[in-house]
Order: structure tokens, then sequence, then C-alpha cells
């Protein structure tokens, strides 16, 4: 059962940036990994999926804004955060699902409950 930890949120002015980080306790190399976003009172949404195949898929509103890549080899995914407006203050998650085989963010799905593993998250405050 894969482990995930958060690193990397914190507090920053408007149009600045941020790199979170997730490390995993084992493998990734079948996983899809994903990082959520939930902002108090607000569902928990996916910002940025990456499938086992590589491939990523975004939100419509991070898309240019936010990318996601992956270091199987170092069991690490990263979510690198640019342009940060007031609207992306949130806690953010990593989270992870095994599916077999070489599979695309399509196929990984976009809703929470598509993924087993979670972190315990990280918070991200973007202020004005």
């Amino acid at each position: 059962q894969v482990q995930l930890v958060e690193s990397g949120g914190g507090s920053v002015q408007a149009g600045g940036s941020l790199k979170l980080s997730c490390a995993a306790s084992e493998s990734t190399y079948n996983y899809c990994m994903a990082w959520f976003r939930q902002a108090p009172g607000m569902e928990r949404e996916a910002v940025a999926i990456i499938g086992s195949d590589g491939t990523t898929m975004y939100a419509d509103s991070v898309k240019g804004q936010f990318t996601i890549s992956r270091d199987n080899a170092k069991r690490t995914f990263h979510l690198q955060m640019n342009s940060l407006n007031p609207e992306d203050t949130a806690m953010y998650y990593c989270a992870a699902r095994f599916l077999p085989g070489l599979v695309s963010p399509a196929a990984c799905g976009d809703r929470p409950a598509h993924y087993n593993f979670w972190g315990q998250g990280t918070q991200v405050t973007v202020s004005s």
C-alpha cells in the first residue's frame, strides 16, 4: 500500500510560483498520479493528472499555468505552479491509483473516488 507525502506548499503573492512535490513509499510505475485541490466550502477537484504512459491532462482553469511531472526512478512527482492568483488558494493533495499496463490520464479518471491513496495535503495560500 503506497504512502504519499506532499511538500512544497506555502504562502506566495499573486504572480508568484510554487513547486509541490509528492514522495511515494514504493514504485509508482503502474500508478496514475494526480494533484487535487480543495478550497474551503468547495468540492475536491482534480487539477492535473499524469498517466503511467507519461501523458498529462489538466483542468481548464490551470492549463498553461500548472505543469505535472513524474520521476518514477525517484518515486516522486511534482506540480509546478506559475502565475498564481488568489483563486488558487486551497489545500493541495497528491493521489495515486494503481492500474495495470500503460494508462492515459483519461483512463485514470478525475474524480476523488477513482484514487485509492492520498497524501495528507499541503496548503497553498496566494495573497493579492
